[in-house]
């Protein structure tokens, strides 16, 4: 195998011509054969039985051709990339594949993307607005009130309803004296202040009394379904049973019910300590992405098509798995958005380069930086990446080749430089709005839902990236204002 030509074109693209040499080709006929001789007929011979030569005088020299392509171009693309001295980026594209009348050698033309030239500005010194990590009282009083709230006993009560309680009714809406579809219910348990039904019905029920009957005027909002939307109605609303929560006491005997701890002041110190690491985390990574905002300005990048598409299709397979992990179709989603596939991908362009160009000038900096990763440093990357997904590690490395542990690690590493080294400079007003743009880590859904107030939840999500620098300027699809759906009155009255 030898490369006939090396041309370099504009717009970081090199055209290689490759030859295949005589017992190259050969052999991967030869395999492309003996894989496909069992589904071939010859008569006078049985399936399997008939000779290359056989197969080939009936049915011309280049039935196997096809086959011996596919067996040799993972070693034609290797050698291209490794004898060109070229850094190719993305597997290179066949444009043409000539073969020698007798067969004696093969010559493939490859077009491949290559690296491009990146110049860096000054990456060290840079500056960015950083908040404090800072967890007030009230964050932990609340996670305390929430869990109370889970271990809360549910008991009836005799008395008028007060918000936070559970009232069990049987209700009924009528529009114009006639009942409409959907908007009756039986035994149906709502708890109040909780904002399940339509504005101002939890609020008319505040005050009842069990075995009491009421009927309740109310007007659907605009936003509602069309057959509602601002429709005035009523609702013949009996209330059943009442329910209220009763608290565990906040004191030591609560703290060893729901925790490790003996007391509520080591409970509540546990709490806090998660909390602000969190908010450490969060903070630390919204610094970094405005550090990474401020790289992507200084860095100048022919940035090739073919790694932005690349990102752009990473980007769509992880907005494929947050709308699972919401419980929702991409379809739905999309839907609801009023877009296509091919336009919401089309709408990550922009960052999709961003996101490229800061990867590049990463890398750039790595180099420069002489930064190299070991085998130890590998092998701890696999182990991690088999204990935050519960899996063996073996099938982590058949997942994950060593080239893109290798990158991220060194895109890391390259990132914790430029933050190691990086100014923070004094907020102000401007500056603190500015920080506390950081993106939320996206959350996994512990119900399934599938509301249009769910895919607002999807497009808010930060997307989970391949990628180390996968968060810079990543923008979720266009958020649209949901309102709420015609929804059965049962469910969200």
């Amino acid at each position: 195998m030898n490369i006939k030509s090396c041309e370099t074109k504009e717009r970081n693209i090199a055209e290689l011509m490759i030859e295949v040499d005589a017992e190259e080709l050969d052999s991967a006929i030869n395999e492309a054969f003996r894989k496909n001789k069992g589904r071939i007929s010859v008569p006078g011979f049985r399936k399997g039985k008939a000779s290359r030569k056989m197969i080939e005088r009936m049915y011309g020299a280049s039935i196997f051709h096809s086959d011996a392509l596919e067996n040799l171009m993972p070693n034609v693309m290797k050698f291209a990339a490794d004898e060109s001295g070229l850094k190719i980026i993305s597997y290179p594209e066949v444009t043409d594949v000539t073969f020698a009348e007798d067969a004696s050698n093969v010559v493939i033309t490859l077009e491949a993307t290559l690296y491009p030239e990146v110049t860096l500005g000054e990456y060290k010194g840079l500056s960015a607005p950083k908040l404090p990590a800072e967890v007030p009282d009230e964050e932990i009083d609340r996670e305390v009130m929430a869990v109370r709230l889970r271990n809360a006993r549910i008991e009836k009560v005799e008395r008028p309803a007060e918000n936070g309680d559970i009232a069990v009714i049987d209700f009924e809406g009528f529009l114009d004296g006639v009942p409409f579809d959907g908007g009756k219910g039986e035994n149906h348990d709502l708890e109040l202040g909780s904002g399940s039904f339509i504005p101002g019905f939890e609020d008319k029920i505040l005050g009842m009394s069990v075995d009491e009957e009421r009927d309740i005027d109310l007007v659907f909002p605009d936003e509602y379904a069309e057959e509602l939307a601002g429709k005035a109605v009523v609702f013949k609303v009996k209330l059943n049973e009442l329910r209220e929560k009763q608290l565990p006491d906040m004191d030591d005997e609560f703290a060893k019910d729901v925790s490790e701890f003996d007391t509520l002041e080591d409970y509540r110190a546990d709490i806090k300590a998660r909390f602000l690491k969190t908010k450490q985390d969060e903070v630390d990574s919204a610094f970094e992405n405005a550090l990474l905002d401020k790289l992507v300005e200084i860095t100048e990048a022919d940035v090739p098509v073919a790694m932005v598409e690349e990102q752009m299709d990473i980007s769509m397979k992880n907005f494929t798995r947050q709308c699972k992990a919401y419980g929702m179709a991409p379809a739905t989603y999309l839907e609801l958005m009023n877009t296509t596939p091919e336009d919401f991908r089309e709408s990550s362009r922009a960052s999709s380069e961003k996101q490229v160009k800061a990867m590049l000038a990463l890398m750039k900096i790595a180099e420069i930086e002489g930064i190299e990763v070991d085998d130890e440093e590998i092998e701890n990357e696999y182990l991690e990446g088999a204990r935050r997904y519960g899996t063996d590690v073996e099938k982590v490395k058949e997942s994950v080749d060593r080239e893109s542990i290798v990158s991220d690690v060194k895109l890391r590493l390259a990132t914790k430089i430029i933050s190691d080294n990086a100014i923070i400079e004094e907020l102000t007003s401007e500056s603190e709005a500015e920080a506390e743009k950081a993106p939320a880590k996206p959350k996994k859904a512990k119900a399934k839902k599938t509301e249009p107030e769910e895919a607002e939840k999807v497009a808010e999500a930060e997307p989970n990236e391949e990628s180390a620098v996968a968060s810079v300027d990543e923008k979720p699809a266009p958020k649209k204002t949901a309102a709420k759906k015609a929804k059965k009155p049962a469910d969200d009255a």
